[in-house]
């Protein structure tokens, strides 16, 4: 099994499908389990109807104790019944009926016994319908009728069903999803624009060949968004997002063996949500939970996560059960970022219709995980694209290699190949992501940030079918720049670029912070631009920044690069006479994740160590030089944690100070200060905090030149 997906997010992205018609000379296919089940009666909580049709050998249903009474099974949509299998439980049926129903009214006997031996039995039999019962009308002891398994097989239509509605048709490897009685194949997105916004971007949805988009979430403000959806054509495949989506690191711990509340509470969710709008023409089908099987290993580890995942599967097979009982006119399925996760729903979901993945750099591996796990239901792909942060080699500056423009292009271009390639099983998916947002994520991944058109923009619409373009954007081939560079300097940085259809390409950049601070953020900088180089001021913080240049046409495209550049504090003229010398502080942190933090820290010349302080003012920090000394600069390398407001004092004595250098709009990053003073002693004292944690320093540098 190949890991797929990862959190983040983080996180956290679908692609579309070819598809094989089913025909109606089709081998038979189990077409009972998981389906919504009714019963005459029930003995008790314990032995309800569905339990006959979720595929445990475990569970079964048991009656009142009196004759006559029926379970009965609505198949979705009028099926062609070629077979019924009973497992009886010690209370069986001598006489029953097995009969079929066009409307669950009126009902056709298609097999009679009156001889039940009990035990496993199977009947050949021959009629239609969409409802199918077994009747039965004299028991064999003083208990009532109890099955373990009732299973009916045959060919489900492939033709208009009344009322229409999504089926999934077919039988194994050889399935196709319909939408009104016609073939759907799934060429969607992932939706990120707010629903009420919605109408304005369906036009150009429609125009890439969009017809599906998919939401992780359903509620009442989903109803513009499958408004403008069926008003151009297209569906939705409505999300219900279940603890803790979003794979590893993100969306909440919840214990699906002991949290009653919560599954009570989310399975009347999705009850009100399917009822609300069942009858929408702009729904497509229901997602229940999205990587959770994989993000459950984020809350627990061992035979604990063993037990999670599988009363996860046991309560997703709850929730589709509850949806089928409200509408059945509409598939379910359940998202993971793992293929591994699917044997968790053979086992324990039989009632989903499909499955679903989100898969990035291992999309063409879903495939072969299919056939080695045995599967024997179809699949959507969820969420698919380029490679992700989580499955990229580091790069010189040890964070994750963003693919360029062009290598992302080319990886919505694969992911739709590889998928639609497993013809008859994939019904396509939903590629990640049409978003309007323009950040780190943003810039990673969506197809339109800031409402501005990429390369692979224009390679969904080819996969999709869609319109030819007149106009594409501008092709970034080449971006280089230093590994590393002294704060506040200038930065060159190289770039080659043509655009295809000769329009004037306009340059800016931004920098994004994430790898010091988990910033998403981009911060536009100011650019000179001499021919095919670009200048920019690096930034004043130390760390890892992501460099980000933006070559624009002026037509509504945009190519973007991004490469890394580690901002390393400037070395001073002359020499640190305080490096290595006795120093001490007001206070120092001395427990917490790398502490302690002590004053030396700050002046042993090692960059990455750092002197950090109780969170409260004033601080001090004090070095002795030794002897009364002459310098003309002080250098203040800050962590995160800076000071808005601090002096610097010289002291002959360590009692009584001079102050040389003030200031009360500290921003951090590099302080360089000149200043021609003299003493024993330097002395950086602190009276303000710029954060809501306390000092710290990474370097305090006191040069004589």
């Amino acid at each position: 099994m190949y890991r797929l997906r990862s959190a983040g997010t983080a996180v956290a992205l679908l692609l579309g499908l070819a598809l094989v018609p089913g025909t109606a000379t089709a081998a038979p296919v189990l077409l009972s389990q998981g389906k919504p089940a009714t019963a005459s009666s029930t003995e008790g909580a314990g032995t309800p109807a569905s339990a006959a049709v979720d595929g445990g050998a475990g569970t079964r249903w048991a009656s009142a104790w009196s004759d006559p009474q029926w379970l009965r099974v609505d198949l979705g949509a009028t099926s062609t019944l070629s077979r019924v299998e009973l497992d009886w439980e010690g209370a069986y049926a001598t006489s029953f009926q097995l009969q079929v129903s066009a409307d669950g009214n009126t009902w056709t006997t298609v097999h009679t016994t009156a001889n039940g031996t009990g035990g496993r039995q199977g009947f050949d039999v021959t009629g239609s319908g969409r409802y199918v019962r077994v009747h039965g009308t004299q028991r064999a002891n003083g208990y009532g009728y109890s099955l373990w398994e009732f299973r009916a097989y045959g060919t489900q239509g492939t033709g208009p069903q009344p009322g229409g509605g999504v089926r999934v048709t077919g039988s194994q490897g050889n399935w196709q999803l319909t939408v009104d009685g016609q073939p759907w194949t799934v060429k969607g997105l992932t939706w990120g624009p707010p629903a009420a916004d919605a109408a304005r971007y369906m036009p150009e949805l429609r125009s890439m060949g969009v017809n599906t988009l998919r939401t992780w979430g359903t509620d009442a403000s989903t109803r513009p968004l499958l408004d403008a959806a069926a008003a151009n054509g297209l569906r939705v495949m409505n999300g219900f997002w279940l603890q803790p989506g979003g794979g590893p690191g993100s969306g909440g711990c919840v214990n699906y063996l002991t949290d009653t509340a919560y599954k009570t509470d989310m399975l009347a969710t999705i009850r009100q949500w399917v009822t609300t709008y069942k009858d929408h023409p702009g729904v497509l089908m229901w997602n229940v939970g999205n990587e959770s099987i994989l993000g459950l290993q984020n809350c627990y580890s061992g035979t604990e996560l063993e037990n999670q995942r599988v009363a996860y599967a046991r309560y997703v097979n709850e929730a589709a059960l509850a949806i089928k009982a409200i509408d059945t006119n509409h598939p379910v399925t359940n998202t993971d970022a793992w293929t591994g996760a699917w044997a968790y729903l053979k086992a324990h979901t039989p009632a989903l219709d499909l499955y679903s993945v989100n898969s990035y750099g291992n999309v063409c591996k879903v495939r072969d995980d299919w056939i080695a796990g045995g599967y024997t239901k179809p699949y959507l792909l969820t969420e698919a694209g380029p490679a992700g942060e989580w499955e990229v080699p580091n790069d010189v500056n040890g964070v994750p290699s963003e693919p360029t423009d062009v290598q992302k292009r080319d990886g919505y271009t694969q992911a739709w190949n590889c998928i639609t390639g497993h013809r008859g099983v994939s019904f396509g998916g939903t590629l990640f992501h049409y978003g309007t947002e323009y950040d780190f994520g943003a810039v990673w991944f969506n197809l339109t940030p800031a409402g501005k058109k990429r390369l692979s923009f224009y390679a969904v619409q080819r996969a999709f079918g869609g319109a030819t373009p007149a106009n594409t954007p501008p092709v970034i081939s080449a971006m280089t720049l230093p590994t590393s560079v002294p704060a506040g300097a200038r930065l060159d940085i190289d770039v080659a670029a043509s655009d295809p259809n000769g329009d004037p390409i306009t340059w800016s950049a931004a920098f994004n912070s994430k790898y010091i601070d988990n910033s998403g953020g981009l911060a536009a900088t100011p650019v000179q631009v001499n021919g095919n180089r670009l200048t920019v001021t690096a930034p004043d913080r130390l760390g890892v920044w992501k460099v980000y240049v933006m070559a624009e046409d002026g037509r509504g495209n945009i190519g973007i690069e991004t490469r890394s550049v580690r901002v390393v504090a400037p070395r001073p003229a002359g020499v640190n006479v305080a490096q290595g010398r006795p120093t001490t502080a007001s206070s120092y942190q001395q427990v917490g994740d790398g502490a302690p933090f002590p004053p030396g820290n700050a002046t042993d010349g090692n960059a990455v160590t750092r002197w950090a302080t109780d969170w409260s003012d004033p601080q001090w920090l004090r070095v002795d030089l030794g002897a009364v000394t002459t310098f003309q600069h002080v250098q203040l390398v800050w962590e995160g944690a800076f000071g808005r407001a601090y002096e610097i004092q010289v002291s002959d004595d360590g009692n009584t100070w001079r102050t040389v250098h003030g200031t009360t709009t500290g921003n951090g990053g590099v302080d360089s200060i000149d200043v021609t003073a003299s003493g024993r002693y330097v002395r950086l004292h602190a009276t303000q905090r710029g954060t809501g944690w306390g000092y710290s320093l990474h370097e305090f540098g006191v040069y004589r030149r």
